[in-house]
């Protein structure tokens, strides 16, 4: 065991020591961690609250129930379930509650900014279901005009948005009067924009959408998992049949635990307090970039995308390691219009969820930008930049005292 503890260790050290930018990651806190750690991991739970497979399931009924309970009240939804492991199975399941028999499915173009369970053909999606894609402007931004268009043409069953790299706010009644009119189900992934939505940041897919799906761990700062949530009662036994026993066995209830426990958090005002300075940091990042030279995209959000390309004559996978080699953690991503392969990329995707939550302030936020932009330029070398990440960290907290 001793070899895997000295890895946890250097693992705290990388995240203690460095600038975490990865927009899809963030540090949940003791009390989640703790219920990730605790004895639940034990019991086997298969089926739902009250209809177990499974004899000694009183306690972690409540518990699943309480989850239940408290995002439902945090999100304004009538159903939800809180079994799905990850991301990918919580979208898995809603297509399966959606489309039994396989269907047609209207999404944004990958390259544009959409997730692989939306169609790539690496993934189970584009193999059990059709997928025909709406493109962003030349602007970065959602035409609703041309998605309008697009689904009068191809009579998709379900049309889905929310994105893993879009930086402006969408605007989901507009999406669900083009659902009505080409007689579609309206879908959301708002696994990026979850804890923006919670914190009443965003407008709610909620009162639109017959189906919201999304993760526990990005800006709600959860542990990792997923979600499914809906106001439809037949659509809910739909969603719990493809949950369990179609796509998933037993529930993972000391990771539900910890969901629960970090729905209550995002019901704080701390936590509301907390997604306002992420946008703002975000904001500041991307404006002090642009302001520098560097070309990078507006921000609604919390997230903003970087072309490296034309800004610093590197590639995204370029950029990546060049920073990640002085302790700034990004991750490579494609750009509207992008010529490049996914694997090269012409851009970097830059979100501050999680060194928002260690304490970044905008100051700090206009200082990363300035350290992105000279190393990336050439206008410090490798030790000069090392020198101005320990200096931004030395003020934040810890990873393990959050």
């Amino acid at each position: 065991m001793e070899d895997i503890l000295n890895l946890i260790q250097k693992e705290q050290d990388r995240q203690n020591n460095g600038i975490e930018l990865i927009a899809s990651e963030n540090y949940a806190s003791k009390n989640v961690r703790a219920m990730c750690a605790s004895i639940l991991t034990n019991k086997y739970a298969e089926g739902y609250p009250g209809r177990r497979y499974y004899g000694g399931c009183e306690f972690v009924d409540e518990i699943e129930r309480i989850a239940i309970r408290e995002v439902c009240d945090l999100f304004g939804c009538e159903f939800a379930n809180v079994q799905p492991h990850s991301g990918s199975q919580a979208n898995a399941a809603a297509y399966r509650a959606l489309m039994p028999e396989g269907g047609k499915v209207l999404s944004l173009v990958l390259n544009d900014g959409g997730h692989l369970t939306h169609g790539s053909p690496v993934s189970f999606s584009s193999h059990m279901y059709t997928f025909v894609h709406y493109p962003l402007d030349k602007d970065g931004r959602l035409n609703y005009d041309s998605l309008r268009q697009i689904a009068l043409e191809e009579k998709p069953n379900v049309i889905l948005s929310g994105y893993s790299a879009f930086p402006y706010e969408i605007d989901f009644k507009k999406i669900r009067e083009i659902c009505d009119e080409v007689h579609a189900l309206m879908m959301v992934d708002m696994a990026h924009i979850a804890g923006l939505i919670a914190a009443k940041k965003h407008m709610s897919p909620i009162p639109y959408a017959d189906i919201v799906t999304s993760t526990t761990h990005k800006t709600l700062r959860g542990p990792r998992g997923g979600i499914i949530l809906t106001n439809n009662p037949d659509l809910i036994k739909k969603i719990n049949s493809a949950v369990f026993p179609f796509y998933q066995g037993g529930p993972l209830e000391h990771i539900i635990a910890a969901k629960a426990v970090c729905f209550k958090e995002a019901h704080t005002e701390a936590f509301k307090e907390y997604v306002a300075s992420l946008m703002a940091n975000t904001k500041k990042c991307a404006q002090t970039l642009k302001e520098l030279g560097a070309i990078a995209t507006d921000t609604d959000n919390h997230l903003f995308l970087l072309n490296t390309l034309d800004s610093f004559g590197l590639t995204g996978k370029e950029a990546q390691q060049k920073l990640e080699d002085i302790g700034v953690t990004t991750n490579k991503n494609m750009i509207p219009g992008d010529k490049l392969s996914p694997k090269e990329t012409s851009g970097l995707r830059i979100g501050f969820a999680a060194v928002t939550t260690r304490g970044c302030t905008l100051d700090d936020a206009s200082r990363i930008a300035k350290l992105i932009y000279d190393y990336l330029k050439g206008n410090i070398n490798q030790e000069e930049a090392k020198d101005i990440v320990k200096s931004i960290v030395s003020s934040w907290k810890e990873i393990q005292e959050i």
